[in-house]
C-alpha cells in the first residue's frame, strides 16, 4: 500500500471537476494527452489524504510548464461529480485505452497514479523476484487489482515509432510497475520468461516511487498540506529547474528527502520508528544516459 501516513489531515476536498469538458473529445487528437488517476479509498479503513492534492499538482504542472491541453488531461478521483470518472477498475482500464489509443508520431502522453500498490504471487515466469506489482482501483476489493503484466500489454506494446509515454507511480511497490526491460543504471530486467515487454517502436519510462521491495509514504513534511512522497518533490523540482536531466531529477530528489529527513527525522523516529524512506526508481523501454537526456514531459 501507499504507506505509512505522516500526519492524520482529515481537510476535505472541493467536489468541482478537474475534467474539461466532461465529453471527452474523440474525434481529433491532441499530441499531448494525460490521464492522472488518484485513489482516496474514502470508504475504506485504509484511506489516502493526499492523493487529489498529487492529481492536483500533477495538473498544474503538465499544463503551466508541458502545455498539456486541458480538454485532453483526463482526471480519476473520487471527488469527480461524473462517475465515468471515477477511478474503479474499469473506469481505470478504458482511460489508458483512451490515452495510447491510434498514437501517432510526436505524441507524448503521461499517465499519472497516486494510491495503493500491492504485490501477488508471479504465476507467469516474468519477476526476477517471483511477484507481480499491482495497483488498487477504488473498487479492488470488489473486481480486483490491475496487474503489472496488463500495464505493459495496454501502456507500453502498443507505442510506435516516435511515440513517448511517461508513467509516474506515486504508491508502494512501483519500481518495475510497468516490467520495463531497463532498471536504473542499467539492470537488465528482462523477464525469465523470455517474454517481450518493449514496445513496437515507442519509448516508455516509468518513475516509481520506490523500488519493488519498499513501501512509499505521504507526508504533510513538504507544505503543511499531505502529498504523496514522491509528488510533492518531483513536481516542485520539474517547476524550478528548466529542463533537468532524468540523473539530474533523481539527484535531486534524493536530497530533499535527505533534507526532510534531516529536518523532522527526531519526529519521524518518535512517531513511526523510521525516516521516511523510500528510494525512487526510474526504468525505461531502451536504454539511456540519464544524465545526458532531458526531461521533456
Amino acid at each position: 500500500m501507499q504507506g505509512i501516513s505522516i500526519s492524520r489531515d482529515y481537510s476535505s476536498t472541493s467536489a468541482e471537476s478537474l475534467n474539461f469538458p466532461v465529453e471527452f473529445p474523440l474525434g481529433r487528437r491532441s499530441k499531448k494527452r494525460a490521464v492522472l488517476c488518484g485513489v482516496s479509498y474514502k470508504n475504506w479503513k485504509y484511506n489516502l489524504k493526499g492523493t487529489v492534492n498529487d492529481v492536483k499538482n500533477m495538473r498544474d504542472l503538465l499544463m503551466s510548464k508541458y502545455g498539456y491541453p486541458k480538454e485532453y488531461i483526463r482526471v480519476l478521483t473520487e471527488e469527480e461529480p461524473d462517475p465515468r470518472c471515477i477511478p474503479t477498475k474499469a473506469n481505470i482500464l478504458s482511460s489508458l485505452i483512451w490515452l495510447v489509443g491510434d498514437n501517432k508520431p510526436g505524441d507524448s502522453m503521461v499517465f499519472f497514479y497516486t494510491g495503493h500498490g500491492l504485490q501477488q504471487p508471479d504465476f507467469e515466469n516474468d519477476e526476477h523476484d517471483g511477484l507481480d506489482e499491482t495497483i488498487c482501483p477504488s473498487d479492488f476489493w470488489k473486481e480486483g487489482m490491475i496487474v503489472d503484466n496488463d500495464l505493459n500489454s495496454i501502456l507500453v506494446y502498443p507505442l510506435k515509432n516516435d511515440v513517448k509515454l511517461h508513467a509516474i507511480f506515486d504508491s508502494c511497490h512501483s519500481g518495475t510497475i510497468l516490467d520495463l526491460p531497463h532498471v536504473k543504471r542499467w539492470i537488465d530486467n528482462k523477464p525469465p520468461s523470455g517474454d517481450y515487454k518493449g514496445t513496437v517502436g515507442g519509448l516508455a519510462i516509468t518513475i516509481g516511487a520506490c523500488t519493488d521491495g519498499e513501501k512509499a509514504s505521504d507526508a504533510t513534511a513538504f507544505t503543511g498540506k499531505m502529498n504523496g512522497a514522491l509528488t510533492y518533490p518531483l513536481v516542485d523540482l520539474l517547476k524550478k529547474f528548466s529542463g533537468p536531466t532524468y540523473g539530474d531529477l533523481f539527484d535531486l530528489m534524493e536530497d530533499t528527502f535527505d533534507k526532510v529527513n534531516y529536518q523532522g527525522g527526531n519526529i519521524l523516529k518518535k512517531m513511526f520508528s523510521s525516516k521516511l524512506s523510500q528510494t525512487p526508481l526510474l526504468s525505461s523501454s531502451e536504454e539511456f544516459d540519464p544524465y545526458k537526456i532531458h526531461i521533456e514531459l
